[in-house]
């Protein structure tokens, strides 16, 4: 067999070995969600946490989802993420990868020019964890919590400033390449159905949590196709 005939027949082998491995019965795939409040599910249980509700949902549909590992916590700003994953020495293998950051930028005051600067980091780290395959990681718009009792007294303040910050990062998502999955309308239903904010009358409760991911699933599984 000629020099090009092996490598022909060595690429078509990891080809296929690559295929069966998201494919067959046992393969599973290694989920890191990346947040703030949103992502770690404040106020919720941790089955109606989005991530849990999508791995849950990918697995009813054939793909088998690990339980996903979230790194997350209520008040997390970009830079705050950022540094938490820097502590938290993350392997660059994981098979899907998420990212929603920004409602703290708002909330804290801080520009959307710093915000910019800083998401755009955040989703250059996002697609090094997922492998370096930007196709393998998503970007969930930022919720309104202007539409919540908390914020309904500020609602056109927090809306307008959180449109100009989900315009910068759906912009940076799709000059990336990187999915982008739109979920503030849906957020924007919270006034009108009390059973989508939670009981602390700010966060998304486990219903609103599942509508997010009806709008997401059907593209999160395209991608893992």
């Amino acid at each position: 067999m000629n020099t090009f005939s092996t490598h022909f027949f060595n690429c078509l082998f990891m080809s296929l070995a690559f295929t069966y491995s998201f494919t067959n019965s046992e393969a599973q795939i290694s989920f890191l969600a990346l947040g703030d409040s949103y992502t770690i599910g404040e106020s919720v249980s941790e089955e109606d946490r989005w991530p849990n509700q999508l791995a849950r949902a990918l697995n009813v549909k054939g793909i088998k989802c690990q339980k996903p590992t979230i790194i997350a916590t209520t008040g997390w700003r970009t830079d705050d993420l950022a540094h938490a994953i820097r502590q938290a020495d993350l392997t660059s293998d994981f098979q899907l990868v998420s990212l929603l950051i920004g409602v703290n930028n708002q909330y804290q005051g801080k520009s959307v020019e710093q915000y910019e600067k800083e998401f755009r980091e955040l989703l250059v780290t996002a697609v090094k964890l997922a492998g370096g395959r930007p196709q393998r990681v998503f970007v969930v718009s930022i919720p309104d919590y202007g539409f919540t009792p908390f914020g309904k007294a500020k609602q056109t303040t927090i809306t307008n400033e959180l449109n100009k910050f989900n315009e910068v990062n759906k912009r940076i998502s799709q000059n990336a390449g990187v999915a982008w999955y739109h979920i503030t309308d849906i957020s924007r239903e919270g006034l009108n159905d009390p059973e989508l904010v939670a009981s602390d009358g700010l966060h998304p409760s486990g219903k609103m949590y599942g509508l997010w991911v009806q709008r997401m699933l059907e593209g999160v599984y395209d991608q893992l196709k």
